[in-house]
This record gives C-alpha cells, sequence and structure tokens, in this order.
C-alpha cells in the first residue's frame, strides 16, 4: 500500500481506526492475534537438546566419558554406570543453570524494551512496543523511538532523523499531507510517514499504525539491525583468563599425584580413573558459567528494586561508584509539582493544595480572594493553561495524575483551581501552531486565535531569566508599558525570593500579533515579548531519599545534583536534603559556560550542586568528574543526556519521563525514578561482587582440599584415601547447590559502610587468596589425618577408611561454605540467614548419608556404614580449618581494634 498518497481519513477508512478514539482493547486484541507481537525476529535460538549436549563439550569430561568405556570393557559395569549418572547429573545441573540465566536476560531484555503512547478507548496510555497493532494511534515526542511504520497524522514541528534505514543523518520534516507521485517514492522522500527504528528529535505529533513487526520496512531490511551484544563482562573475561592458569595448575598437581600413585605401586588404571576424576573435580571450568548466573540471579533481584539493569557489565561498575550526578525532579524530589505563589503586577498571591489535584483556594496574605476578580492573576493563570500539552486525569483510586510533564501539570492544577480549564478554553480559543520546549532555549510557544474577535497572539511560558531576556514590555495596571532596566531587576528579584524557598520558577509572557502576521520560526514568535509573571512551584523531596544520601555518605559516595533549575532553588533543597556540607559549592550554567574542562577539574570535587545548566554541560562535568579517577553515575532522561549518559561509567535512565534514546544510551534503568533505588542497586551490585567472591572462595578452597589430600597421600606412600568414584560424588554434592545458593546471599551489614573498591582491584584482594590456599590446606591436612587415623587403628580397613574421608572432606567443605559468607569471620554472621545455602547443605549432608548407609549402593561407591565414634572424628576434623582458623582470625582482629582504641585514647 502506498499509504503516502493517500489522505488521513482513507487512511483511517482502509485500516478500520479512529484517530479521535483509537482502537478498543478487545479489537486490538483479535489485531495481535492476527497480526503478531509487533517485533522482528530474534533469529535462530539453540534448542535445548544441543544446549543440553554443550554441557558435556569439556575436554576433562570427554576424557573422563572415554574411561568410562574403557572401564565398561574391563567388566567393571557398576562403576561405569555411576559415573554416567554422575556426569549425567553434573551435565543436567549445568543445562539448568544456563537456561536459568538465559531466561533472566531474556526477561530483562523485555523490561527494558521501548514502550510507545497509544490511544485506546479514547485513553493515552503507554504500552510495550510489542503490543502495537496495525491501526493504532500512537502519540509521538521529541526523544521516541518510533516502534512501527506509521503514516503522520498531526505533525508540530516533527523531525524524524533516519539514518538507521535511509543512511541520511539530517532528521526530516514530518508533515500530514498526502504525497502525490507518478513513481515508487524512496523512503526518504516519504514525509508524512515515520519508520519503526527512526528517532523523532524534535516537535511532536501523532500517527496511525500501517505496519507492524517483520511487515515494516526495518523488518524487509533486518539484518541491518541484527547486532550481537555480548554480555560477557569484564569480571568473566578475568575469570575466565583465571580459569585457564587454574586448570594448568590442576593438570599438573594431578599428573603428580598419579605419577606418585603408579611410583607407590598402584595399578594404573585406578590411578588413571582416580586422575580424571580428579581433573574434573579440581578444574572449575564452570565458573563463567557460574558468574552469569550469579550476575541473572542479582539482576532479577534489581528489577524487584526497580532498577533495570541493561549491561551486565554495570553490576560490576555499580560497586566502585565514587560518585553519583543526580537529577533533582523527580529523582530526589516526589515530581508533583504544586504551584504554591503567583506573582503578576507587583503582586503576590498564595494557593493551597497539593500534587495535581485540581482543589485549592487562593489568598492574598491571609485574606481568602476569588481569582477571576483579579485580572492580572487571571491571565498568568489562563496563558499557563493554553501554553500546555498535559493533560490531568483522575485514577481509579480517586488519586490525579498528569499525562505529560508535572511542572505544565501544575500550571493545569493551579488555573482548574481557578476554574481555568483546557475545556472551557477551547470554546473560546484555539491552538493554531506549536513552537515546543527545546532545552537550548528553555521555553515553549504557541500561536492562540481567539474564536470570538479572530485576533491572534502568542503566549511563551519558560526559565525566568530566558523570558526576562526575550521580553520589552510589561503588563502593569492592566497596561502594556516599557519595562526598563529597574522594572526587569524587581522582577529577577521575585524570582529570587521564590527560589530561596526552595521553589521552582515558570515566567509566563504574551505577544499580540498583528493580522496576516506569519509566524514560521521560533525566533520570530519569541522577541518583543510582554512580560505577564511567574508562577512558583514546588516539588517536595522525597521522604526516603534524605536516608539513602545519608548511606551513600558512609559508603563514601559523593552525590552531587543537577539540575535546570534556579541556584537558589537547587541549593535550599540540597541544604534540606544534608547534601550540601560546609564549603561546598553551587556552580551555575553561566559559570560553567566560562569554564574550561581542566578548570573545572580542579574545583568539581568541592562542588555539591551544578543548577541551571544544559544537558550539554553534563557531559563537561562527567569528563571533570572522571579526570579526578571518579567512577561516575549519571542520571538524565532527556535526548541530549545520552551523550553524558553514555560517557559515564554507569549511564542511568529514567524509566517513566525516560526517553526512549536516554534509556538505550544507558547502562540502567529506574522504573520508578527514584534517588533511593540507585542507592539500592549501588548496594545490590556490591553484593553481587561479593558473592562472586564467595563461591570463588568456596570452590576454589574446596578444590585445592581435594587435589591436596590426594597428592599429600601419595607423596607419604599411603593408600589411595578415595576412588574416583567417590571423588565425582563430592563434586556434584559440594560444588553445585551450596555454590549456587552463596550467589543467593544477602548483603552483610557494612557492605555500605565500606569505601568503593578499585575498578581494577584484583579477585583475590583483600586476602581472598590467603583464605583459599589456607583453607585448601587445612581441609586436605584433616581429611588425610582421619583417613590415616581410621585405617591404622581398624587394622588397615581400606573401605573404611577411605568411607571416613569422603564424610570429612564433604563436612569439611560444607562447613566451610558457611565461613565462605562473611569476609571476616562464620561468627560474624547468622548461619540460617540465608535459607537457600540452609537446604542446599542439608540436600548436601542427604546425598552424602545414602551413600554411605543404603546397602545397594554402598558396592558402587564403596563405602561402609560409620559408627558413633568415626562421627565424631569426623565432625571434630571437618570443623578445624573454618573454626580454627577463623577463631584465629577474630582474635587477630579483636587485637587490632584493641591496639587502635589504645592509640585513640593516647
Amino acid at each position: 500500500m502506498k499509504w503516502y498518497e493517500m489522505e488521513v481519513e482513507e487512511v483511517e477508512q482502509v485500516i478500520d481506526t479512529d484517530a479521535s478514539l483509537g482502537l478498543n482493547d478487545e479489537e486490538a486484541g483479535m489485531r495481535l492475534k492476527k497480526h503478531g507481537l509487533n517485533k522482528l525476529d530474534d533469529g535462530r535460538r539453540t534448542p535445548l537438546i544441543f544446549l543440553f549436549i554443550s554441557q558435556f563439550k569439556d575436554f576433562m569430561v570427554l576424557v573422563l566419558l572415554a574411561a568410562t568405556l574403557v572401564s565398561g570393557l574391563l567388566g567393571e559395569y557398576i562403576d561405569a554406570l555411576t559415573i554416567m549418572i554422575i556426569v549425567l547429573l553434573n551435565g543436567f545441573l549445568g543445562f539448568f543453570q544456563e537456561r536459568k540465566a538465559e531466561k533472566s536476560l531474556a526477561s530483562l531484555k523485555a523490561l527494558s524494551a521501548p514502550q510507545m503512547t497509544v490511544l485506546r478507548n479514547g485513553e493515552w496510555r503507554k504500552i510495550p512496543s510489542t503490543d502495537a497493532v496495525i491501526g493504532d494511534i500512537v502519540k509521538l515526542t521529541a526523544g521516541d523511538r518510533v516502534g512501527a511504520d506509521v503514516r503522520v497524522i498531526t505533525s508540530e514541528s516533527m523531525y524524524v532523523e533516519e539514518s538507521a534505514l535511509t543512511g541520511e543523518s539530517l532528521p526530516v520534516r514530518k508533515s500530514k499531507d498526502p504525497i502525490r507521485s507518478s513513481e515508487a517514492l524512496p523512503l526518504g522522500d516519504q514525509e508524512n510517514m515515520a519508520f519503526m527504528g527512526t528517532l523523532v528529535t524534535q516537535g511532536s505529533g501523532t500517527a496511525v499504525v500501517v505496519g507492524s513487526g517483520m511487515k515494516t520496512e526495518m523488518g524487509k531490511i533486518a539484518h541491518l539491525l541484527k547486532t550481537t551484544e555480548s554480555m560477557e563482562t569484564p569480571l568473566q573475561k578475568r575469570l575466565e583468563q583465571l580459569g585457564k592458569i587454574l586448570i594448568a595448575a590442576a593438570l599438573l598437581l594431578t599428573a603428580l599425584v598419579v605419577l606418585f600413585g603408579i611410583i607407590q605401586g598402584h595399578d594404573v588404571y585406578t590411578m588413571f580413573l582416580a586422575g580424571v576424576s580428579l581433573a574434573v573435580a579440581a578444574i572449575p571450568e564452570g565458573l563463567p558459567a557460574i558468574v552469569t548466573v550469579a550476575l541473572a540471579l542479582g539482576v532479577q533481584r534489581m528489577i524487584k528494586r526497580n532498577a533495570i539493569v541493561r549491561k551486565l557489565p554495570a553490576v560490576e561498575t555499580l560497586g566502585c561508584a565514587t560518585v553519583v550526578c543526580s537529577d533533582k525532579t523527580g529523582t530526589l524530589t516526589q515530581n508533583e509539582m504544586t504551584v504554591t505563589s503567583l506573582y503578576a503586577d507587583h503582586k503576590t498571591w498564595s494557593v493551597t493544595g497539593s500534587g495535581f489535584n485540581p482543589s485549592g483556594e487562593f489568598y492574598s496574605g491571609s485574606k481568602e480572594i476569588k481569582p477571576s476578580g483579579e485580572k492580572p492573576l487571571w491571565q498568568l493563570l489562563t496563558f499557563g493553561v493554553l501554553c500546555n500539552n498535559s493533560a490531568i486525569r483522575q485514577k481509579d483510586n480517586g488519586a490525579y495524575a498528569v499525562d505529560g510533564d508535572p511542572t505544565e501539570g501544575a500550571l493545569l492544577a493551579a488555573g482548574m483551581k481557578a476554574g481555568v480549564s483546557r475545556n472551557s478554553l477551547n470554546d473560546i480559543y484555539s491552538v493554531e501552531k506549536e513552537f515546543p520546549f527545546d532545552s537550548s532555549r528553555k521555553m515553549m510557544s504557541v500561536i492562540v486565535k481567539n474564536k470570538e474577535t479572530g485576533s491572534r497572539f502568542i503566549v511563551t511560558k519558560g526559565a525566568p531569566d530566558v523570558v526576562l531576556e526575550r521580553s520589552d514590555f510589561l503588563l502593569s495596571n492592566g497596561r502594556k508599558g516599557k519595562m526598563g532596566r529597574t522594572e526587569k531587576e524587581k522582577q529577577f528579584r521575585a524570582v529570587e525570593e521564590m527560589a530561596s524557598n526552595a521553589l521552582r520558577t515558570i515566567a509566563v509572557a504574551s505577544r499580540e500579533l498583528a493580522p496576516g502576521e506569519h509566524i514560521e520560526a521560533e525566533s520570530d514568535a519569541e522577541r518583543e515579548l510582554t512580560f505577564i509573571g511567574i508562577q512558583g512551584m514546588i516539588d517536595p523531596p522525597r521522604e526516603e531519599v534524605y536516608g539513602a544520601i545519608d548511606e551513600c555518605k558512609r559508603a563514601g559516595i559523593k552525590t552531587v545534583m543537577i539540575t535546570g533549575d534556579h541556584g537558589l532553588t537547587a541549593k535550599a533543597i540540597a541544604v534540606k536534603l544534608g547534601m550540601l556540607p560546609i564549603g561546598g559549592k553551587v556552580l551555575t550554567g553561566s559559570q560553567l559556560a566560562k569554564m574550561e574542562t581542566p578548570e573545572l577539574s580542579a574545583i568539581v570535587d568541592d562542588v555539591y550542586v551544578f543548577a541551571r545548566v544544559t544537558p550539554e554541560d553534563k557531559l563537561k562535568i562527567v569528563k571533570a568528574l572522571q579526570s579526578r579517577g571518579h567512577i561516575v553515575a549519571m542520571t538524565g532522561d532527556g535526548v541530549n543526556d545520552a551523550p553524558a549518559i553514555k560517557a559515564a561509567n554507569i549511564g542511568i535512565a529514567m524509566g517513566t519521563t525516560g526517553t526512549d534514546v536516554a534509556k538505550e544510551a544507558s547502562s540502567l534503568i529506574l522504573s520508578d525514578d527514584n534517588f533511593k533505588t540507585i542507592k539500592a542497586a549501588i548496594k545490590e551490585g556490591r553484593n553481587i561482587y561479593d558473592n562472586i567472591r564467595k563461591f570463588i572462595r568456596y570452590m576454589l578452597a574446596s578444590n585445592v582440599g581435594e587435589i591436596l589430600v590426594m597428592l599429600f597421600a601419595m607423596m607419604l606412600g599411603m593408600p589411595l584415601p578415595l576412588v574416583a568414584i567417590q571423588i565425582l560424588w563430592i563434586n556434584l554434592v559440594t560444588d553445585g547447590l551450596p555454590a549456587m545458593a552463596l550467589g543467593m546471599d544477602q548483603p552483610e551489614d557494612d557492605v555500605m559502610k565500606r569505601k568503593p573498591r578499585p575498578p581494577n582491584e584484583s579477585i583475590f584482594a583483600r586476602k581472598l587468596g590467603w583464605k583459599v590456599v589456607s583453607r585448601g590446606f587445612m581441609i586436605g591436612t584433616v581429611t588425610l589425618f582421619a583417613f590415616w587415623q581410621t585405617y591404622e587403628s581398624s587394622g588397615q580397613n581400606l573401605m573404611l577408611a577411605q568411607t571416613v574421608a569422603f564424610a570429612t572432606l564433604v563436612m569439611a567443605q560444607l562447613i566451610h561454605v558457611f565461613d565462605c559468607r562473611s569476609e571476616h569471620s562464620v561468627f560474624h554472621r547468622n548461619p540460617f540467614e540465608n535459607r537457600y545455602l540452609v537446604g542446599a547443605v542439608i540436600s548436601s549432608i542427604l546425598l552424602m548419608l545414602v551413600v554411605l548407609y543404603y546397602p545397594p549402593l554402598q558396592p558402587i561407591f564403596h563405602t561402609v556404614s560409620l559408627g558413633f565414634e568415626h562421627w565424631l572424628l569426623i565432625l571434630g576434623c571437618a570443623s578445624v580449618p573454618t573454626i580454627a582458623l577463623a577463631g584465629f582470625q577474630l582474635f587477630g582482629r579483636k587485637e587490632t581494634l584493641g591496639s587502635r582504641r589504645s592509640t585513640m585514647i593516647k
């Protein structure tokens, strides 16, 4: 269909939709079933069977399978079958881990997918872009990513950047008019169409969906957009390199075990099978996969805390953040603007009420007044409603919400309190043209026509300093008079007085148009204005932000406010929140404009508030902070915020008010636009990194213990303390579930009391390497002691001694797992706090007891039933590595603290 050739009414008729009401839910549901989801094909996914088979591609597993085949050929059928079952169980565990990670990442991708604003049942609502159907009426504003192929219905200076399709970087102005052509028009010339994947850079408009999913222009050339985003993080890369070193070390030590065993006279086949089993158990080949699972589990927890992670490396980087640069409005504050003060014609009025509820009273001093009786006030309120793109609606629960900008919502609510509503004004006025708000101009203007008189005039609203600069006249005593320097200074003083009371200020001005005067550009409209007055509104701080900022301080993280508001307003809020310390600086956009990055870098550590800044200034702030060695988290929501968000170490976009461009540039999205969520995400990021360290510590210490018990036994000429089947069972019992449970551990109490970790910190920093070696050495030593003690005291009963060694090694590792939960010692945390870990340990103990006491399994695993005296020895030896070393560490910590206190007293 050549949609661009049709009139809007014809398009509506062909598609069977209504531009004023949109589709109803039932019709939209039917069309979704008919046409499918509005998304491009993801390409082939790995079938589950191949994902399962891939678990057995590891070289050592293949060697083990070959060894079991040899074992079967030699008549050792039970051993061969049991080893096969254990390998399969390990394979299933790896398969389910990978599936969980894949599902977590898929749900994450869905959560961060762009949304579209569509008209359904006559009401505008946001839906996932995948749910949009042909016939949907959509609203497009600057910063939106077009989610489907659409035919433009209305356009208010709407420009769309189409480089993804046409290669042309310059935005194209869109109109609703049909285009007649004898030949098929190329996409770049279809000026009344907008296509999936393109970007609205300026203005606003409405359109109707004419193509979705693979039936879009982007669907036809989907290969242009098929990019594979690697989810491998820097941490995973470091661990992969570490894994190669550990594999080499494990193979070397395993080879030594086999060599010493053969020299000591052990059977070659037995030693080979034991060596391969030991290598399979000792090599941490699943380390990167477990890291992915831990990251994915952490990401799921962050989603519950309203933080959506788009890029996994951000999870690691969050733990290193030293500075959080936060927007004020909606992030530090409630984003429920309420007009409380109005100024016009040298008079000030106050208004009651809160939020967007359109009920309240007006006062002049302590006297209640009728706004309609005060002409300057009435005009200020009327113009605030006319120059406005938002709407106030009442939700099902009775509360009021704004569809659009909260500042505009406050202006609407103030007008409605006086009886000035959009509906009442529509009978008198019509808006002919709009010049949308632009962050560089800091203004919005509309051309309005009086239907009764035919006169036309411009209404402008925006930042008071900018509007005053464009105003040559002042409305005073109902007359327009020239505004001199003295009058201008009075208006500025009124702005400053409001700002010092933490009020955000919006100025309103107007200009009458001559009959037939034609305005094309913003610069022509926004000049020689008549200043009407100022509306002062407050956006109260969120209650939970006070504690969040204080917690960030204790965690060594500096919070910086970045806002477009007046400097005095920003300062007042910063002081109220406890952000601005004594000697802390407030820097305005005009001061920032005079500075180069090196000059800003010299003072940036002392600046806590950046006021009156443009989105472009944010990039300079990020670079200045980074030049001082800071790891910067930067929030933003607009199109122009995207460069700063991308340049920051952690780019954070607003989920509610953020544009699609800002979201795509970010690594983290706040679904509730709340600063507390940033703090919670940093805490969770630190905890995820801690949890990764925990199971690395646990797995490596356990593996070291397993290798050393065999190596020491062979070097000392002892019998084999463990047989191959026992080694594999230990690997299955102790490595899988407990390691996963550590990845779900709660944060330690002091996680937000530590300074941020350096980004290049080794995974073995803070004595982790020593803990791995010392615990592993102790686990191996006590297991060997229990084996030798039982072997000698039982009259050299080898099977009994091997059973005791098997049980000691399992229990030592399961006790050690609780020690791994703390950076300090096992005594610092409640062992029953992590119920997943308790469940995993109980499951592992039960799996061990089954092969010890279930008669049919005893010959397979070469075990015998153990008595009470054996368990005393096992539990006594198994607890030594954790209890003894933790006690020593605790004593040493107390000594250190005691000496520090003595020094402080002196």
